[in-house]
């Protein structure tokens, strides 16, 4: 219990070791050369001066490390959450611009309470609502959409916010097509070849501190601010005061829907990396506990000036690739954005904002990924149908991101429930290897006194009434049938319409002459009908564990009414 409340227990030992405590500070540092530029960027996507990116990268990523599961996630400031901290502000600041900070500083607090009570309850698999084709779509969207806001930065325009994202862009577009900023455009091409020239050639190489180091620099010599290029400015020196948010309810009834998403978007993100790293490192990851530690950095964040934090595919591929071996690497990269927070911000004045916008389009360019839908939809084209449908209403409700999040979930949820309604129903026959196969399938004969059916899905109230169609049809195409055998094996579950449904069934063809006989039932499925009392109205007699069991006692029940010896269904081995 003592570890489950303080997991860092479990590897805090390990740094005894000179080579694991010398391994965790050489990953820390190289993470912090990434995490420095990197949180000053994404504050700038979520629409805040640069130092409340160092602010969430400071104490989060050290408590998500002590509280969390992952030895080697790195958390802080990420892109597409903070694409969605911008959306979920921007509607509440039209009426009050000078509370965007106080609101990015709530939001935090509220993603954090949510991640929070979901792993303290051990909630961790409602995140499995967001499915795959979900995130795939909304990420594929959300990395568009954060490349195409940096335009206007990238080539020195600006334009008036406009309702959707999209018109955005266009007016940007037409702007930077007769208004560009010439030193402002270079300034960003030579961060984006720095970038991505020595992400070709020299990948361990810190090539966004490099990137970085040499703008600025060049700023600084050609007189880039006087000339109207944007650069950072002054950054507050020192590390934030602990501020709890104050308690708004208006808004936060405004941002909740936006804070549970972020909640579950930035969790699925930390563990979907989390879990790479924990198959190649063979260690052991605990969801609800990564929530806990997520929960708690993002509660942090919001006390120590920050705005919504999750872990980072980059910066724990870096922190993992540079041999981190516990969370103290993560401490460490904390550590070294307190030290940057108190003696190297004013370097960082004449740091070109078309740097930063060139970092933040280096780094959503991988997430931009078409394959995982084309797979998605070999897999089931409904899947695929949701990716696609996710990632087109995302970029059209843009800014409000939510709004196709939820759309995705709906309509995946909504395909889901129409593929169980009509589930896979067999009418079997004996094959000639013995086996029991679909006799519309492999055109083969059955008897006319018993009918084996297979149903492929849990009996529950979508499908109750489909199934009771399609054995009342067998019934019709057989006059002279005497026994359904039901072959239980693929009936997961089965709720009180399916149960009311079986019980009807069996009455109405009992009083035609006709028994259910039902054969390789799951446990589930037996405690429902002995709970209801099915079991006796049907006859506890009328359930076998083989198929074989059930066929040996409807032949005994005809006698010498029927010929067993001729009988399709009749095999020397048993199943």
């Amino acid at each position: 219990m003592f570890a489950r409340f303080f997991p860092f227990l479990a590897w805090v030992g390990e740094l005894r070791h000179p080579r694991t405590l010398r391994a965790d500070l050489i990953a820390g540092i190289t993470v912090a050369l990434v995490l420095v530029p990197q949180s000053m960027a994404y504050a700038q996507l979520a629409g805040l001066p640069v130092q409340y990116g160092l602010y969430a990268a400071f104490l989060p990523p050290i408590v998500a490390a002590l509280f969390g599961s992952s030895r080697q996630l790195s958390t802080g400031p990420v892109a597409v959450v903070s694409l969605m901290t911008a959306a979920a502000i921007g509607p509440l600041v039209a009426t009050n611009p000078e509370g965007y900070v106080a609101y990015a500083v709530l939001l935090a607090f509220m993603v954090g309470i949510f991640q929070l009570m979901l792993g303290l309850l051990r909630l961790g698999v409602l995140v499995d609502f967001l499915s795959h084709p979900v995130v795939v779509g909304f990420t594929n969207a959300g990395a568009l959409i954060i490349a195409t806001s940096q335009i206007g930065k990238l080539f020195g325009v600006s334009v008036s916010g406009f309702e959707h994202h999209y018109e955005t862009v266009w007016y940007t577009v037409q702007a930077a097509m007769t208004q560009t900023h010439l030193p402002t455009l270079w300034m960003g091409l030579l961060a984006i070849v720095v970038l991505f020239g020595l992400r070709s050639v020299a990948p361990k190489a810190p090539s966004v501190l490099i990137a970085v180091a040499a703008t600025t620099l060049l700023a600084y010599f050609t007189g880039f601010q006087e000339a109207g290029g944007r650069v950072v400015g002054e950054i507050p020196v020192g590390l934030p005061g602990m501020t709890l948010p104050s308690l708004d309810w208006p808004v936060m009834v405004s941002l909740i829907t936006a804070a549970v998403t972020i909640a579950l978007i930035g969790f699925m993100e930390a563990m979907s990396i989390a879990k790479v790293m924990a198959a190649r490192s063979r260690q052991r990851l605990d969801a609800n506990q990564e929530l806990v530690g997520q929960g708690l950095s993002n509660i942090v964040s919001g006390a120590f000036s920050g705005y919504p934090v999750s872990g980072s595919f980059s910066r724990s591929a870096v922190n993992f690739n540079a041999g981190a071996v516990t969370g103290f690497a993560s401490v460490v990269a904390g550590l070294a954005v307190a030290a940057a927070l108190l003696w190297l911000t004013p370097l960082l004045y004449h740091l070109p904002q078309a740097t930063l916008a060139a970092v933040i389009i280096m780094a959503v360019v991988s997430l931009f990924k078409i394959a995982p839908i084309i797979h998605a939809w070999k897999a089931e084209p409904t899947d695929g149908v949701v990716a696609v449908v996710t990632f087109g209403l995302t970029l059209l409700f843009a800014p409000h991101l939510d709004q196709g999040i939820l759309a995705g979930v709906g309509l995946s949820l909504i395909l889901f429930l129409f593929r169980t309604m009509r589930p896979r129903f067999a009418v079997l026959s004996r094959y000639e290897d013995g086996t029991m196969r679909d006799i519309a399938v492999h055109h083969l004969p059955t008897s006319p006194k018993i009918s084996i059916v297979r149903f492929d899905g849990s009996l529950y109230f979508a499908n109750a009434g489909y199934f009771e169609t399609r054995v009342l049809a067998v019934v019709a195409d057989n006059p002279e049938l005497e026994f359904i055998i039901v072959d239980g094996e693929g009936i997961n579950q089965l709720d009180a319409t399916g149960e009311e449904v079986l019980h009807h069934l069996a009455e109405r063809l009992r009083e035609r002459g006709i028994e259910i006989l039902v054969a390789r039932m799951k446990k589930q499925f037996m405690d429902t009908i002995r709970r209801t009392g099915l079991i006796h109205i049907m006859g506890e007699d009328h359930f076998f564990s083989r198929v074989t069991y059930a066929l040996n006692y409807a032949w005994d029940r005809l006698g010498d009414r029927y010929d067993r010896t001729t009988c399709p269904l009749r095999s020397t081995a048993g199943i």
